[in-house]
């Protein structure tokens, strides 16, 4: 169980490139990005239509090269996923790249709804089925009919249960907040966050309540990395801190700059590692309530032990300040 959940943890900061960017391999390659981070090359939204074909091959080139040079020499390798149009595509780019699947961990799913759930979660399956390891993915809850309040509450518990049926596959959940924004003509600015925005906020609240209990999910992009005295670093660090708070782990960045903030926020406290030790080393006999580390508020094992497993796992991963 600890192993699996370090696995989806440790996405983190994901790292979003067009797949017709012809430099990804070499910033791989050569290490140019701060580490641990995850890469999503996507051919999706970032894709004119009439460029996905030039994109795909482009995209195979990328993953080659990667697989061609971490096979004579090791780097560090982060988790590789590809962010598809449709389902069809994703079976269509696998049959091409199954030769290489030892550095990709999987699929990104745009727009994942109640109409095209049953063909991603199909074509899922079929890729297991062939593959020699876990090929994972990573629905993004981010389409229309999520705003809508009428349906919401219904298609949010139809989608759980579409994603409980490859519940082995999924490694995250992702939500879209630019798409999310969009449908509200919204937009926030470096001294805001998307909790700021009412209506999205409500809708991540929802999909925290009936997704996060079992989930690891991850939170919105933030869309600014340069400002004249780093207020978009100040503004992303707010962002993260509730991120955290409302049970986000990771975040989907658009600029290497935005990769050591997001790992920075991630990392655990002293006080709270030192806690979530006691939390779990506590004496099942007896008392089981006393004073935190620092003597400052009350840990107790009954209502903070899924606290202290999260608290944990991440320090493992991202360290302790």
């Amino acid at each position: 169980m600890i192993e699996n959940l370090m696995e989806k943890y440790s996405v983190g900061a994901l790292l979003y490139s067009p797949a017709l960017n012809d430099n990804i391999a070499q910033a791989v390659i050569k290490e140019k990005y701060s580490r641990p981070y995850s890469l999503a090359i996507c051919l999706e939204d970032t894709i004119a239509d009439d460029s996905v074909e030039k994109a795909e091959e482009q995209l195979c080139i990328t993953i080659k090269q990667i697989s061609d040079e971490y096979n004579m020499k090791k780097f560090y390798l982060p988790k590789i996923f590809i962010r598809v149009r449709n389902s069809e595509q994703m079976l269509r780019l696998y049959n091409r790249l199954d030769k290489y699947s030892h550095i990709f961990k999987g699929f990104i799913f745009p727009k994942y709804t109640l109409s095209n759930a049953d063909n991603y979660n199909n074509a899922i399956r079929k890729i297991n089925d062939v593959s020699n390891k876990t090929v994972y993915m990573m629905p993004i809850l981010e389409s229309s009919d999520i705003t809508d309040y009428d349906i919401r509450h219904t298609v949010l518990v139809k989608l759980k249960q579409k994603i409980d049926s490859v519940r082995d596959y999924v490694l995250n959940i992702r939500v879209g907040g630019n798409d999310f924004s969009n449908q509200f003509s919204t937009r926030r600015h470096c001294d805001e966050t998307i909790y700021d925005i009412i209506p999205i906020a409500q809708i991540f609240g929802d999909i925290l309540t009936i997704f996060s209990r079992e989930y690891v999910i991850s939170g919105a992009v933030w869309e600014y990395f340069s400002s004249d005295n780093d207020e978009w670093k100040k503004g992303m660090q707010r962002e993260l801190k509730l991120d955290k708070l409302n049970g986000f782990v990771g975040k989907t960045v658009i600029h290497p700059k935005q990769i050591d903030v997001v790992n920075e926020s991630l990392m655990v406290s002293g006080k709270d590692y030192e806690d979530a030790k006691d939390i779990l080393n506590w004496d099942k006999s007896g008392l089981q309530v006393g004073k935190s580390f620092g003597g400052e508020r009350m840990n107790e094992i009954k209502t903070n032990i899924n606290w202290a497993y999260k608290t944990i796992i991440l320090s493992d991963i991202y360290g302790i300040k």
